[in-house]
């Protein structure tokens, strides 16, 4: 129910030192490979969800759809289809290339306590299609940025998560049972880390070094 105007709630001053600290979370928030084995808190994983779901959505559409993955078999599954993909991934590179690629760690879904994957719902009228005419896939960047919104949530309750890309998405589908309508977005391990940087782990294993931003930033 839509709030009336004279309800609204005055915004909050972010300060200098809230800014200071938002930009801590931001450096330090890492996509975690190495998890300790201890569980999250009961609750915990909803809790996130529910301020993943503030992010904003096209249309106000919410088209984000969470799988918590407690099964065990159907965790295997996602485990020996990563296997497979990664390892045509691995014969993709050549040389020292791939002797790098075989040496990286790009999954903790052994070790990981919580498994979630992360759908585009592609058949929901909620929104009524607002904003989606010329650019449909906003759909899809709307749930990219609630997953972005429980990385940073997660990062702030010092929560690690990791993003498994080297999955085949129809398969995963697949073996999690969910509507055809839903598209895959991401597949997370989800724990306390093993490890504390502020550097990305690729770039410390030599794979790829963080770019300056002004690299990025193109005038007209």
């Amino acid at each position: 129910m839509p709030i009336p105007e004279s309800a609204a709630l005055a915004s909050p001053d972010f300060d200098g030192a809230f800014r200071a600290r938002l930009h801590d979370l931001f450096a330090w928030r890492r996509d975690v490979r190495h998890f300790k084995a201890d569980p999250l808190p009961d609750g915990a994983l909803e809790r996130l969800i529910e301020t993943a779901c503030l992010a904003p959505s096209v249309g106000l559409s919410q088209p984000w759809r969470f799988v918590i993955v407690d099964e065990p078999a159907r965790r295997q599954a996602v485990l020996e289809n990563f296997s497979t993909c990664n390892a045509d991934a691995l014969n993709a590179y050549a040389g020292e290339l791939a002797a790098r690629y075989a040496n990286l760690k790009l999954a903790g879904l052994r070790e990981a306590p919580c498994h979630l994957a992360v759908f585009a719902d592609h058949a929901t009228d909620i929104g009524h299609g607002l904003g989606r005419r010329t650019m449909p896939e906003m759909a899809d960047y709307s749930v990219v940025a609630a997953i972005s919104t429980l990385w940073l949530a997660a990062r702030a309750e010092g929560i690690g998560m990791g993003w498994v890309s080297i999955l085949d998405p129809a398969k995963i589908a697949a073996a999690l049972d969910i509507p055809r309508e839903w598209r895959l977005i991401g597949y997370f391990c989800i724990g306390y880390p093993e490890i504390e940087d502020d550097r990305p782990e690729l770039e410390r294993a030599g794979w790829e070094q963080r770019r300056l931003p002004a690299d990025h930033i193109l005038r007209r």
